[in-house]
């Protein structure tokens, strides 16, 4: 893992947990995330319809500074660890029932995920892991899933 470190904050309970990167296995993706967040974002997470304990969030506008086709598959995988963070990139007409571009950034916050769609199996890249106050993040992704949207801040640690 390496030693910048990322936030995510959920905004209305005041609860920070700590993001380590994977630049070991996802050098291109942690790179672009880092970049994207030269100023922290602010966005409403919702809990993800299909791949079970995880929570979703876009990247604003102001935060797309990298060509989404150019990073590529990095440490894959279908079946998430409790604390990954997810990257995956929807183009506009890439799901019939969905046509609209969509920068998704996943937080999975428990056992038994599995990265799928509306389509079938997704591969997304894992690019990074919750290792500092996971189980504060926990209860705010629970609440995510039994109240609804709640705003969230991702940002680099200073």
């Amino acid at each position: 893992m390496s030693e910048r470190k990322l936030y995510i904050k959920f905004l209305e309970a005041d609860v920070t947990g700590i993001i380590s990167l994977y630049e070991d296995v996802a050098p291109k993706t942690c790179d672009a995330i880092w970049g994207a967040l030269h100023q922290p974002i602010q966005w409403p997470a919702l809990h993800a319809s299909f791949t079970g304990p995880e929570i979703m969030m876009g990247l604003p506008e102001s935060a797309q500074t990298f060509d989404p086709k150019s990073l590529g598959p990095e440490n894959i995988t279908s079946f998430p660890a409790p604390g990954e963070l997810l990257w995956f990139y929807q183009p506009k007409n890439y799901f019939k029932m969905d046509p609209d571009e969509f920068w998704e950034i996943g937080l999975v916050y428990g056992e038994g995920a599995r990265t799928a769609g509306p389509t079938g199996w997704t591969a997304p890249n894992f690019w990074g892991k919750v290792t500092e106050n996971f189980d504060a993040v926990v209860q705010q992704c629970r609440v995510i899933r039994r109240k609804g949207e709640r705003m969230v801040e991702l940002g680099r640690v200073k």
